[in-house]
């Protein structure tokens, strides 16, 4: 078996009986998904893959197609076997040669790209957009034992008719994220510039070393406006002018065909093209009467220098804060986007606990214009979050604090997300009465869950991430298994709308609360209604279980302008948290640090002490109630949004 394509089938090296024991290769399509949709869109997928490989499988740089049959309710494509290594291969097994990492160099990238562009001419002629290249699936074929022949572009599974206006779902983008353009997997847009686009990132990875996934994950697309500075060597200025204009943002400024670049590509080089790893140049290609540019790339005596002044700058730095360090002032993250403006007079924190002095300052507002976020989800690394939006779920980088992707695989308003503790799925529900379910590094969607009969809006993930609750309209509460899609149980004591979940840290016990003030505390291995807490005979907007230094186990509910605090085996109270004004409509807690943060239609945000109850401070900033709340694991940072249409992020700093 060559490969296993997670649920959905596996890939074959075989021998073709009929043709003198010859090498093919059999892809077997028999999906372990759930949902007749993801079902039929598999299928789907697979036919259009044989279809491509019909029309496209007579040039000799794609796999010729063999037979596409169905037996025993599996789907097979029987196709030319390719002998050889995909480019990725390549790349590992030189750097295990340890050729400069495994780093391609300039004239190996060109001599690439004159290889695979008229492949990708060729299918952007014939109306096809492949829409997944990447180094996995470009092969080099193999000659004599060595990997010197012609590039091989394969697996067509992804590819597209090229229309006027090509879109799919985004819900169920394809591509690989890193690899694809921002229209192809935000917008679902696929056109010839966005398969440069791919080319471009193929070539960054092989010229540094570096994945454009590992880059994407971490800073959305900002990275493509410096990939320079992720060189280890020199290259030619014509050469960075051709992949910056691959690797453009906007579709209008990038390449807009194969031919295009092609052009480029062969235009004469003013100077010679230099390998890192030669020591010798051909003489005859310096124009005697000029002396070549310093050039603008990073090269390894700059790196040196470079390391050499931080280290120095650190040392320097270091010396000054242990120096001055009773006035140290926190120092914020001021990047400023288009969409998102730094700190305004009108944010303010109004400080109170001398005695735990934790204070959070405005790192950045992102002004989401039309848009509404009511729920955010942190991802546990901190470095990206999730919210609902009007128009489906945003994916944005807590790095760059720039949007990174929206989904819209909903038909109706999204409600509520939610992030599982080890950050590898995400969830969204809404007026559609649907849960979908996502791989978060990949953006895919898993399945989609079905069974309420009215607009859902609250999710909670238990610990260990196996089980979903979810609640809403219905006045049902559902519970989920997560890698099955199957409904485990049904809770319907509830006689009004359930307005938010919470489990415990066990996962053994899930509190569910409604618009009547009713508390419900429901045992999970037994299924079963274990207590219902006082009513508190208002809407309890927000509940969260908690584990302070005080009590192993509380749970605390917000209702009108006040947070209480529970025994969820007794149903005593512990105590009562007052200080807004109006009604308190969102609760973040961040256990680790003893703290909570409350958001309130009186527009402002504080801070508790936990154990004690103390309030710590008040932030002022947002213009309109604070709809959500939600803290990084650490408690560093603090997001928020509110009805004034912005999301604010806060920086902790302590005195």
């Amino acid at each position: 078996m060559l490969s296993q394509d997670g649920g959905f089938g596996k890939t074959y090296l075989a021998q073709d009986s009929d043709k003198l024991n010859e090498l093919c290769v059999i892809k077997q399509l028999a999906p372990q998904i759930e949902g007749n949709w993801a079902l039929k869109k598999a299928i789907e997928l697979f036919e259009k893959e044989a279809q491509r490989l019909q029309e496209l499988g007579g040039h000799p740089q794609i796999p010729k197609l063999l037979a596409y049959f169905e037996q025993e309710n599996c789907l097979y494509i029987v196709q030319e076997f390719i002998d050889g290594q995909n480019l990725l291969e390549e790349f590992e097994s030189r750097r295990e040669s340890d050729i400069c990492l495994g780093c391609y160099d300039e004239k190996e990238i060109r001599d690439l790209l004159l290889n695979l562009l008229p492949v990708i001419q060729f299918i952007h002629e014939r109306g096809v957009v492949h829409r997944d290249i990447k180094p996995q699936n470009i092969i080099r074929r193999s000659s004599g034992g060595e990997l010197v022949g012609d590039l091989v572009l394969i697996d067509f599974g992804s590819s597209k008719d090229l229309k006027p206006k090509l879109q799919f779902k985004i819900g169920t983008s394809i591509g690989s994220h890193g690899y694809s353009p921002i229209e192809q997997i935000r917008d679902g847009i696929a056109y010839p510039a966005s398969d440069l686009f791919s080319v471009g990132a193929t070539c960054f990875h092989l010229i540094t070393g570096i994945s454009p996934f590992k880059l994407w994950t971490e800073y959305g697309y900002s990275w493509i406006g410096n990939w320079e500075k992720y060189l280890n060597y020199p290259i030619s200025d014509e050469f960075a002018d051709i992949l910056n204009k691959l690797l453009q943002k906007d579709i209008q400024l990038r390449y807009q065909s194969a031919a295009e670049v092609i052009v480029d590509l062969q235009q004469p080089q003013k100077y010679p093209v230099v390998s890192p790893y030669l020591t010798e140049v051909d003489e005859q290609l310096v124009p005697p009467t000029e002396i070549p540019s310093i050039p603008r790339k990073y090269t390894q005596l700059k790196s040196v220098l470079m390391v050499g002044v931080a280290i120095s700058m650190f040392f320097a730095g270091e010396f000054w804060y242990w120096k001055n360090r009773e006035a140290q002032i926190p120092n914020v993250d001021r990047i400023v986007q288009p969409s998102i403006q730094p700190t305004t007079k009108t944010e303010e924190v109004v400080h109170r606990g001398a005695h735990n002095p934790i204070q959070f300052a405005l790192s950045q507002t992102i002004n989401l214009n039309y848009d509404l976020a009511s729920s955010i989800a942190i991802a546990p690394d901190s470095k990206t979050m999730v919210t609902n939006s009007t128009f489906g779920v945003k994916l944005w980088s807590l790095l760059t604090k720039q949007e990174i992707s929206v989904f819209n695989a909903h038909n109706l308003k999204v409600n509520v997300v939610a992030i599982n503790s080890d950050g590898t799925r995400f969830v969204s529900a809404g007026d559609d009465k649907t849960i979908k379910v996502w791989n978060l590094a990949t953006g895919q969607e898993i399945r989609t869950l079905e069974g309420h009969t009215q607009p859902i809006h609250t999710l909670a993930f238990s610990p260990n991430g196996k089980i979903l609750a979810s609640s809403g309209s219905d006045n049902s509460v559902k519970l989920w298994n997560v890698n099955t899609g199957k409904e485990i149980v049904s809770f319907d004591s509830h006689n009004h709308r359930v307005s938010s979940l919470a489990f415990d840290s066990e996962g053994t016990m899930l509190a569910s609360a409604d618009f009547n003030g009713s508390i419900k505390i429901w045992d999970t291995t037994t299924q079963t209604l274990l207590r219902t807490l006082p009513s508190v005979r208002s809407r309890v907007n927000s509940i969260k279980f908690i584990q302070t230094e005080t009590s192993s186990n509380s749970i605390v509910g917000s209702d009108n302008n006040v947070i209480r605090m529970w025994n969820p085996t007794t149903g005593d109270k512990i105590r009562t948290f007052r200080g807004h004004s109006q009604s308190v409509i969102s609760i973040a807690v961040n256990a680790q640090n003893n703290l909570m943060a409350s958001g309130s239609s009186d527009k402002t945000i504080k801070l508790w002490n936990l154990s004690t109850g103390e309030l710590l401070s008040t932030i002022k900033g947002h213009s309109g109630k604070v709809e959500s709340l939600a803290f990084s694991r650490d408690g560093n940072m603090l997001v928020s949004s509110a009805s004034d249409k912005t999301i604010k992020i806060w920086q902790r700093f302590t005195f």
